[in-house]
């Protein structure tokens, strides 16, 4: 962008080329403070990126940890022996009872040995369960947690919806009849007393 100053009145007319001088923005003829500026710019925008990706990255931990099986040893044993069980319950919980605990179970019983891609099923149930928590993907990726970790995986997925009250060894309907009589109870516990009389 070019500005002209002008002199005012008679010697306008009479010396217009003397008159007229152009005044120029030096930010903007200046081909190293517009390079100067445009990687600021740019520097500015990879910062706010990569700061909304440590935010997107970051989630609410894990209740518990990877390797801590012990902490329910029952589930921990079922897993080492028949991990497609323990699947097919975090399935039914997570699909809210549409897909049932049996056929979670023979779906990943026939992934197993069919092409040995039970931690396909087991990745895609870890995933839906850290997006309905906010979960962190740690200490490793989901993927890489079920190929290398399946039984520990699973153990922690059951661990984690028990934690948030979702017992998976209770099944959906269970769960519901559990959360049902609790809010029963609380009805129960909130609601004054009939009337009473006091006998002598």
């Amino acid at each position: 962008m070019v500005l002209f100053t002008i002199e005012s009145g008679d010697h306008f007319q009479a010396n217009v080329d003397s008159e007229i001088q152009p005044v120029v923005d030096p930010d903007q003829c200046d081909p190293v403070a517009e390079t100067k500026k445009t990687k600021a710019d740019k520097k500015v925008k990879q910062k706010k990126k990569s700061e909304s990706d440590v935010e997107a990255a970051i989630g609410n931990p894990w209740t518990t940890g990877l390797f801590n099986c012990h902490e329910d040893r029952t589930n921990a044993v079922v897993t080492a022996f028949l991990p497609c069980i323990t699947f097919g319950q975090i399935a039914e919980v997570l699909d809210e009872g549409e897909l049932t605990s049996p056929w979670g179970s023979f779906i990943y019983l026939v992934l197993m040995p069919t092409l040995c891609s039970q931690w396909i099923m087991g990745s895609k149930y870890r995933k839906k369960l850290r997006k309905k928590y906010d979960l962190v993907e740690a200490p490793y990726t989901d993927k890489v947690s079920h190929i290398f970790c399946s039984s520990c995986s699973l153990c922690q997925d059951f661990r984690e919806l028990k934690n948030r009250k979702l017992d998976p060894s209770l099944g959906w309907k269970g769960i519901l009849a559990q959360q049902k009589g609790e809010q029963t109870k609380d009805q129960l516990a909130q609601t004054p007393p009939t009337n009473q009389e006091m006998i002598q």
